[in-house]
């Protein structure tokens, strides 16, 4: 694509909570947001399991797209969301049934089936994908759609088919699906062949940039959207976004981006495939200009937007800055928890289950909010340690500081807690990453930013960013780590 007079461009950012479209107006030394519109991503259980209203979603995207036509003439367009979940079209393209939510049970009940089919061990060594799950390969054996299926869609590219009309697969989202060779690049026909997958129900893969098309005509009538307005395939993991968008001026940073998930790594030229990465359970997941994102997903703020959840429809009123200080005044390492624990996983009563695992590893049980948030805090914090460590110790690089950006970087106590206990410096922000990561692979496309080195740049130029030195007790944060298993 050439270079438009226009620098104004559109994200559709979709999460497990929320949705949003933001406008990003790009120049030499300019990188300001609006958004435009936001809307809830509520699940919806079914007879038959939890699932996502895809529909509500992509109507979201639309009317966020309306009103940002309205006040900017847009460059182009781009949508990025959570990763492993998919829609399959039949033979017409019709969407066969809502897609499923990762949080439904039915992957995990495939595990063991995929495994007699094609060994973890050997699954590790062709796709380098941390084990969870919910991963797409397991939602797939569990799939009861695909004899009438003749594609497969990611979420992300679902939306952008609607919008354009075309098909294909956005390759940082393609690789974590348990389907995708790490070490080629490409479709694995050694696990598809092992599932009795069609390699017809894969799309040909999109990179980061790829021009996607143009909206359709019913698109352009319904946003206002030029009808030449195109559709661009960003880095549509939205981890993959974020990390593009990290303010690092060296190559010896650690990044986590922090919302319902801590994606915890570092950004490599390479995957790591060896057998104690993978006992370790990192993942090789790709980023912008193939860099491999080398990290583990860790529970995140998810705990404490699952405990809110619960105070809400308890009638127990309270108000997060209030919270926060509470937690801040609360008797450091009363109560610690793996995150990780399969009991936090699925939506419900997350302070009831937190005490129940405190009881059960003979710990004071958290009382009162302030409490229950200083335990899912600092129990971030420690899993935050324990995963950065460990990628360091796997691939020999030395961290000298750790981008915290996403929602979490938001959250002061948070910050200071993951200084403190990793003992490196924690820079905070962009807490809008993703957003701004999907802009800036649409500005580059368009010839507004040079590279990736020149996208960081920019960031750091621009946005607000908050730097927390360690203060804490280096012995006191060890042994809270062996209490809790995170050593």
């Amino acid at each position: 694509m050439t270079p438009r007079t226009p620098t104004a461009f559109a994200a559709a950012d979709l999460g497990a909570t929320s949705g949003r479209v933001l406008v990003g107006r790009v120049g030499r030394n300019r990188l300001d947001l609006t958004e435009t519109h936001r809307f809830d991503n509520t699940p919806v259980q079914l007879p038959d399991g939890l699932h996502w209203n895809a529909l509500g979603l992509y109507q979201g995207v639309l009317d966020g797209f309306r009103e940002a036509a309205a006040r900017w003439d847009l460059a182009s367009v781009g949508i990025d969301s959570w990763a492993v979940d998919y829609g399959l079209l039949d033979a017409d393209g019709a969407l066969l049934g809502n897609p499923f939510h990762y949080r439904d049970p039915r992957g995990a009940a495939a595990v063991q089936a995929v495994w007699s089919r094609i060994p973890a061990r050997e699954l590790y060594r062709i796709t380098g994908l941390q084990h969870l799950p919910f991963n797409t390969i397991f939602q797939l054996a569990a799939e009861k759609h695909l004899d009438r299926a003749r594609t497969l869609l990611l979420l992300p590219d679902l939306i952008t088919h609607w919008l354009a009309g075309t098909v294909g697969a956005e390759v940082t989202n393609a690789s974590t699906t348990g389907l995708y060779d790490a070490r080629t690049g490409a479709w694995s026909a050694p696990v598809l062949a092992a599932l009795d997958l069609d390699p017809a129900l894969l799309p040909a893969l999109r990179r980061p940039g790829d021009h996607a098309g143009t909206v359709l005509p019913h698109v352009a009538a319904a946003t206002g959207l030029r009808p030449d307005t195109p559709v661009v395939a960003v880095a549509s993991h939205d981890t993959a976004s974020a990390v593009a968008a990290v303010p690092a001026g060296t190559e010896d940073f650690a990044y986590i981006s922090c919302g319902t998930w801590s994606l915890v790594g570092l950004e490599l030229d390479a995957p790591v495939l060896t057998d104690a990465s993978r006992a370790a359970n990192f993942t090789n997941e790709l980023g912008i200009d193939g860099t491999v994102r080398y990290l583990r997903n860790v529970m995140g703020l998810w705990l404490l937007s699952e405990s809110r959840r619960t105070w809400r429809a308890r009638g127990e009123r309270h108000h997060l800055p209030e919270l926060l200080e509470r937690a801040a005044a609360a008797r450091p390492f009363a109560a610690l928890v793996d995150p990780g624990a399969p009991e936090f996983l699925a939506p419900g009563d997350l302070p009831a289950r937190l005490a129940e695992y405190c009881a059960r590893t003979g710990q004071h049980l958290p009382e009162g909010q302030g409490a229950v948030v200083r335990c899912i805090l600092e129990s971030l914090a420690l899993a935050h340690r324990h995963t950065l460590f460990q990628a360091a110790q796997l691939t020999g690089r030395t961290i000298r500081a750790v981008h915290l950006v996403g929602g979490g970087s938001r959250n002061d106590l948070l910050c200071r807690l993951t200084a403190d206990a990793t003992g490196l410096p924690v820079i905070a922000g962009p807490a809008e990453a993703t957003a701004i990561g999907n802009i800036l692979v649409q500005a580059r496309t368009h010839g507004l930013v040079e590279d990736r080195g020149a996208m960081r740049r920019l960031v750091a130029r621009t946005q607000r960013l908050r730097r927390y030195e360690p203060t804490g007790d280096v012995r006191a944060w060890d042994a809270a780590a062996a209490r809790v298993g995170l050593a």
